[in-house]
Formats: structure tokens, sequence, C-alpha cells
């Protein structure tokens, strides 16, 4: 078998001071890479180093397989389209066991990835160049609000990329800068604060709304469920346990996907009860029909007057520090922080942590306090 002449080139990162010496610049500390011509197609690879003189070494060793008449790239799968891979790798995570909505988001994220690329003609993984997917990204600021959903949409979006890199359909996975989280502060309600809510509720909506509305706020205080899935919560995910004689919660959160079961105060269980809406099933969601986000945004708006209406134009209360009240509250009576994240449906403690750190914080130092005085006692 012939052999290619293969070359060493350097793939400058944006920070390098040397990045205008060109790609044979041997200096810097930048990843090198091997490129040569074989079969009528340009083939890269990384050579997985930053030094020039062991990129050297991987070159030879890549000339002796060709030596010995062994292709390097006679194992490389069939070349798939951006279309075929993104298939592929939905179909993989399905096959993982991921929760139906997580699935979901693969799909609508990927599918906004290949409109974006076919209008700029890459029909194939590897023609997606950095600055595309820089382009791309750029495009989400609008469709993603908060900078926590375009940091989990980034994370995704590089799961794709490295399942593409496993499948030998690009040469190495594009490195896109991290995204910064820029998210109100953690605001819980304070007892008389959440009393005066209450309080406004009535003010603020006629009698059968109020009803609802003081349901649904009830429920997201003493279960910790965020605004969509206290929404789409269906009659059957409040289940009475006849044997521990208390109602729960039992859902899985549609952000995470994650599992969770929450008991509920009695009161708090049929006051949501008697609200049903007669829809077969759901309670807070009228129709269970049309599209959910409408119904959510609806249900955000009612909620975001209400804070107003109790708290002042200005506040920076939102419907999601019901949510922060509820975590708080058993952060302060002593609850461990990972019962805590499990009933939040966090699908890592460290977000708990770093949701709550003033509060796990604060527990802490109690605890250190109690400890100490012992140490007076003795």
């Amino acid at each position: 078998m012939s052999v290619p002449t293969i070359t060493i080139f350097v793939r400058h990162s944006a920070a390098c001071s040397d990045r205008l010496e060109g790609e044979f610049h041997r200096r810097c500390n930048c990843r090198k890479s091997l490129r040569w011509f074989h079969g009528g197609k340009l083939h890269r690879q990384s050579a997985k180093t930053r030094s020039w003189a062991q990129a050297e070494a991987e070159r030879r060793k890549l000339e002796a397989r060709f030596e010995e008449g062994d292709n390097p790239f006679a194992v490389v799968s069939d070349r798939k389209s951006l279309e075929q891979a993104i298939q592929l790798f939905v179909a993989s995570k399905r096959n993982q066991g991921v929760e139906d909505a997580v699935a979901k988001k693969y799909e609508r994220e990927l599918a906004r990835l290949l409109k974006f690329m076919t209008m700029r003609s890459r029909f194939f993984p590897a023609e997606i160049q950095l600055h595309d997917l820089e382009e791309f990204r750029s495009t989400w600021t609008e469709i993603y609000p908060s900078s926590a959903t375009r940091q989990n949409v980034q994370a995704r979006l590089r799961g794709f990329l490295r399942y593409c890199f496993d499948a030998r359909w690009i040469d190495r996975v594009p490195r896109l800068s991290s995204i910064q989280v820029d998210e109100p502060p953690t605001l819980p309600l304070t007892d008389k604060e959440y009393e005066k809510l209450l309080q406004q509720i009535s003010t603020e909506f006629d009698p059968a709304k109020a009803r609802k509305v003081r349901a649904l706020v009830q429920l997201m205080r003493h279960s910790g469920l965020a605004i969509r899935d206290a929404v789409t919560l269906e009659k059957g995910e409040i289940q009475r346990d006849m044997k521990k004689k208390i109602y729960r919660i039992v859902t899985n959160r549609q952000k995470t996907g994650t599992h969770v079961s929450v008991p509920i105060p009695d009161a708090v269980a049929q006051e949501v009860l008697a609200v049903l809406n007669g829809n077969p099933r759901y309670v807070f969601w009228n129709t269970g029909t049309g599209k959910e986000q409408s119904a959510v945004t609806n249900w955000q708006h009612d909620l975001r007057a209400l804070f107003r209406g109790t708290f002042g134009e200005d506040t920076d209360f939102t419907p999601h520090c019901l949510r922060d009240t509820f975590a708080v509250s058993l952060l302060e009576k002593g609850v461990p922080l990972e019962e805590v994240s499990k009933l939040l449906g966090h699908e890592s403690i460290k977000t708990t942590e770093k949701s709550y750190a003033k509060w796990v914080q604060s527990r802490q130092d109690r605890l250190d306090s109690l400890v100490v005085g012992t140490w007076k006692e003795n």
C-alpha cells in the first residue's frame, strides 16, 4: 500500500499569542493534528498531543501502518449525513432509557441544529466548523431566555458532538466556550410574606379563579414543584398513601425527567382536589390540548400579577420562589441536603448545593455551634 504524505499542523486556540504565525508554527502549546490525502479524500485526525516532537512520533506510527498495508481508516463507519447522525444519536439515548421528555428535548434542539446547518449547506457532521456552532449558539438568546437553560442546551449539543466523534464522523469535538449562568438569586418567602401572598389572591382574582390560584400556589409551596410540573400535574399523580395515611405527589420533572415523590399536607391535597376542572386527566390545565407552553405561560402571567399586586411592581419575587421556599424551609429544619435534592428532582446534588449554598452554610453554622456548645459542657 502506498504511503501518503502525512502533514503535522497546529489548531491554534483563540487565546494563542502565536496564532498569526500560521498552522506550521512549532513552538506554541496548542493541539497538534495530522492530515493526509488517501483514496481521493482528505483525512484529518488529532495527534493527541501539544508537543511537535510527539506529533512527529505519531506521524511515524501512522506511516508505519500504511507501510505494513494497514489502512487506518478501513474500519471507519460509513459516512452519515447530519440528519442520519441525529436520528442515530436520539435512538441511542432512548435505548439508554432516558425519559421521553428528555429525548424530546434532544429531538427538538437537534432539529434546530439541522435546520440551521442545512441553510448553510452543511450536510455532514464533518462539515460543521467551530464558527458555525458559535453562530448557531448566538440564536439561542431569543429561544432560551434563561442562561441556565442555554447552558443545559449546550451540554446536550456537546453530547451529540461526542457521539459523532466516537462514531468517527468527525475528527475532533469543537470546543465551545462555557456559558455563564446569570440567574436571579434564590428568594424564599418568609412565613409572613407567604401569608400576605395568600391573602392577596382574593383581591387579585374573582372567587372561582382565586380558588384555583390559591390551590396552585399551595401546591408549589408545599411540594417544591416548578410551575411547568404543577400546571401539567395529572390527577393520577396525586396519590393517597393508605398505609401512612398521607397524600403525596408522584411525578416526573418535565425539565430533567427525574422521578419525584413528595408528601404534602392533607389540607393542601384537599384544596387541590377541590378545584378539579372537569378535565379527565389534568388538574390545572383546562383543556389538556393545544400547546403546553401556552398553558404554562398563562399561569405564569397570573402568578406574576399576584406577586406584583402583593409586593409591588418592582418586586424580585417570581413564581419560582415558591419552590425556593419549599427547599429552604426543609434545610432550615435540618433535612439533609441529599434528601432535599431528591425531593426537588435535581439530577445532581451539586445543583442543590449551588442554588441553596447560603442556607446550607447557615445550617452548618448552627450545627457547629451545637457541637462547640458540647465542649463547654465537658
